[in-house]
């Protein structure tokens, strides 16, 4: 069973059209996570009236990422032998795109399945920081082995895939850290690689404020440090050159997520 986690906060304008691409991809079960929504998302996804759409709803709002580790602890409490996430505002034409990555990964054995959104012959970053968080994102890939594989790929941006194996060998939590995530994947010595390419633009997100873009990629680069200490075990700390990257992650709700976890497991 392949099923799919929407990680949503008030993505009533796009939740619809991604759930859609995604049963047109060949998605068996749709897992959205209602973030702390105030908007009427709920109402868009029951528009759909299908048992294989099961939400799981949250009041309050999770944090970024945490919503990834909600939904596949619920997948992988289903059965899912694949985990797709797609976030809920990439209402891109990307169907495609998400059917080859799931293809590829199943042909090739893949734990973990990532979405190149920087391809060689797209468009050039932006800003300063934007090229600091893609050589950091590299720098986490060349730290774990896996440079020359995934070039500047990271499961914190894209589509990504994980098979069962992962989702039995990783601890669930961890993904609420993607890139920390990915470094424990290389360290067990999982498979990674790219599954597809959808340059950035084509994912069809929200044009976001330029606080909003600053957050997260701060969050991004925290995580990546994170995930090279956890990665050589070391005491995991987001501190660069006695600069703390936190950006989004203090308010990242691990004991709502520890809550939910103890739902599944009891």
């Amino acid at each position: 069973m392949i099923a799919a986690v929407i990680p949503a906060k008030n993505e009533a304008p796009t939740i619809g059209k991604v759930i859609q691409t995604l049963l047109t991809a060949g998605v068996d079960l749709v897992i959205p996570v209602l973030n702390g929504c105030r908007d009427n998302s709920l109402a868009v996804i029951k528009q759909f009236g299908l048992r294989n759409i099961q939400p799981v709803c949250f009041q309050e709002p999770l944090g970024i990422d945490v919503p990834r580790a909600v939904g596949a602890a619920r997948a992988g409490e289903l059965g899912a032998e694949t985990i797709l996430f797609v976030d809920g505002d990439m209402a891109g034409e990307i169907g495609g795109a998400l059917a080859e990555l799931v293809k590829k990964m199943r042909k090739e054995n893949l734990h973990l399945a990532l979405t190149d959104c920087y391809p060689a012959d797209g468009p050039a970053v932006s800003s300063s920081l934007a090229s600091y968080l893609i050589k950091i994102r590299v720098l986490l890939n060349r730290t774990v082995g896996l440079e020359k594989e995934l070039g500047s790929a990271s499961p914190a941006h894209g589509p990504h895939a994980i098979s069962r194996p992962f989702w039995e060998q990783i601890p669930v939590r961890e993904l609420a850290i993607p890139p920390v995530a990915l470094a424990l994947a290389a360290k067990k010595g999982l498979q990674v690689a790219i599954g597809t390419s959808i340059p950035h633009a084509r994912l069809g997100s929200s044009q976001k404020d330029p606080v909003h873009c600053h957050r997260i990629a701060e969050t991004i680069i925290g995580d990546c440090l994170e995930a090279m200490q956890a990665y050589r075990g070391e005491w995991r700390d987001r501190t660069c050159s006695g600069v703390a990257y936190l950006g989004y992650h203090p308010e990242r709700r691990f004991d709502l997520l520890e809550k939910f976890l103890g739902t599944i497991t009891s």
